[in-house]
């Protein structure tokens, strides 16, 4: 590499890092998520703004072609924060699922995403969706990523909102982490399966034992990490002989993660879902003590994900963004409000059989509705694998921002009305914040 194109890269990472971060700060002043300033900032410095004014500029410092030395780097770290992005989210979803959640929780999951989900098949066949379809020419996995877009919830990003608002202590809370928790683990299964689908369309021959290989590998792979896996980190993580646990936790951890994504990638498994899989096992598998232990580590890891590498990547999935061509605002809107309605009515569904009323249910099926950034990564991931085109990719993007914008700003006007979230729960000054989020405050 020479000393003119690495300087190009170093200039291309300054632009990404510190936009992300300065418009995701100014984003959280606003009372927005960080995400929507760090995705602006990737659309500022992409074909939708500077590759019109500048796209000689744009070429020179993020590469014209795929076997580019910036294209080559970026992706690099385009897939990068998307692993550890994953892996942080896994590690946030330990000791979310209490007791008194049970029920209400069954209700959620299996109404409330459900309905929305098997909806979207049963509709599918009404819908244009060969219109949308990516470079794979795989209709089921099209079909399944459809389903998901609809059903999905943000783990990240309504973490960050309860944390902002002081109510992580809440079972209002609580609840929600417990059902996104649930949901987010059937839904990237779905996932595996879609790019699994997409992966084999292209066979001339025995496809059928070609999809069922691919599927089988990636359940075997879910049960194996969800199961068997943390008993044995745990195991590993407090043996004498490891003694990069014990001296070197970080790397430890680290080298957790990679095993998992390198194992997956062998298998042929959906490597984000392979790095949230991670996050899950090293936690899972923990007793306190052990966990007391990892703790800082995991924060650290959080914290410069949060800082570098996840802003990087938004801002990555901004810059492929392009608004100048294959955008349709008719698309945008009739499936965000289309996905909103199904999973409105079935949240509602859901809350009025858990025995839960009035304003109560409105706060739940918004807070469901926020799809956030596990939006954004099935998104990445569906048309990475090429079952989605630019433009769906671009629209589900969107409202994952949206729906995201639209939590936040309803659960902060409920409190700031001194009113609870949840029948239950003592009302919440907005301005009081305490606790800490399980995620990095970044995520989004």
């Amino acid at each position: 590499m020479s000393t003119q194109t690495l300087g190009s890269l170093t200039l291309a990472l300054l632009l990404l890092l510190a936009g992300a971060n300065v418009l995701g700060q100014l984003a959280a002043r606003l009372r927005q998520p960080k995400v929507v300033g760090e995705i602006l900032a990737g659309i500022v410095l992409g074909p939708s703004l500077l590759g019109l004014l500048a796209p000689q500029v744009t070429g020179q410092l993020f590469g014209k072609g795929q076997q580019d030395a910036p294209t080559v780097v970026l992706g690099f770290l385009y897939h990068l924060g998307l692993l550890l992005l994953m892996f942080v989210s896994g590690v946030g979803v330990r000791n979310v699922l209490g007791r008194e959640n049970r029920r209400p929780t069954a209700w959620l999951v299996g109404v409330g995403t459900t309905v929305p989900f098997f909806l979207a098949i049963a509709l599918s066949p009404a819908l244009p969706l060969d219109s949308v379809m990516g470079t794979a020419h795989s209709r089921p996995a099209l079909v399944l990523v459809f389903a998901i877009a609809t059903a999905v919830t943000s783990i990240p990003v309504i973490t960050k909102i309860f944390f902002d608002l002081g109510i992580l202590h809440t079972r209002f809370a609580s609840l929600m982490l417990s059902a996104a928790v649930l949901e987010d683990i059937a839904l990237w299964g779905v996932l595996a399966l879609a790019t699994a689908l997409a992966s084999a369309g292209g066979a001339t021959g025995g496809l059928a034992d070609t999809v069922s290989l691919h599927v089988g590998t990636n359940v075997a792979f879910v049960v194996v990490a969800m199961t068997v896996a943390p008993a044995v980190l745990r195991r590993l993580g407090r043996a004498r002989w490891n003694m990069m646990a014990s001296q070197t936790p970080i790397a430890w951890i680290m080298v957790v993660l990679l095993v998992y994504v390198s194992v997956a990638a062998a298998l042929d498994v959906t490597l984000a879902f392979a790095a949230f899989l991670a996050g899950f096992g090293i936690v899972g598998g923990m007793k306190n003590t052990q966990y007391q232990r990892f703790r800082v580590p995991l924060e650290s890891i959080g914290q410069v994900s949060a800082a570098v590498f996840v802003p990087i990547y938004f801002a990555i999935v901004g810059y492929r963004l392009d608004f100048t061509q294959g955008f349709s605002l008719a698309l945008l809107v009739t499936f965000l409000l289309g996905s909103s309605l199904a999973r409105f009515g079935s949240v509602w569904l859901a809350a009025r059989c858990a025995g839960f009323r009035g304003l109560d249910v409105v706060n739940l099926a918004v807070t469901a509705n926020a799809r956030g950034g596990p939006g954004i990564v099935m998104a990445s991931v569906a048309f990475d694998a090429g079952i989605i085109n630019a433009s769906f990719f671009t629209t589900l993007v969107v409202t994952a921002v949206v729906t995201s914008q639209v939590c936040g700003a309803w659960l902060d006007a409920v409190l700031r009305r001194g009113k609870p979230l949840l029948g239950g729960d003592t009302a919440v000054d907005p301005r009081a914040v305490g606790g800490q989020s399980p995620v990095p405050s970044s995520a989004p």
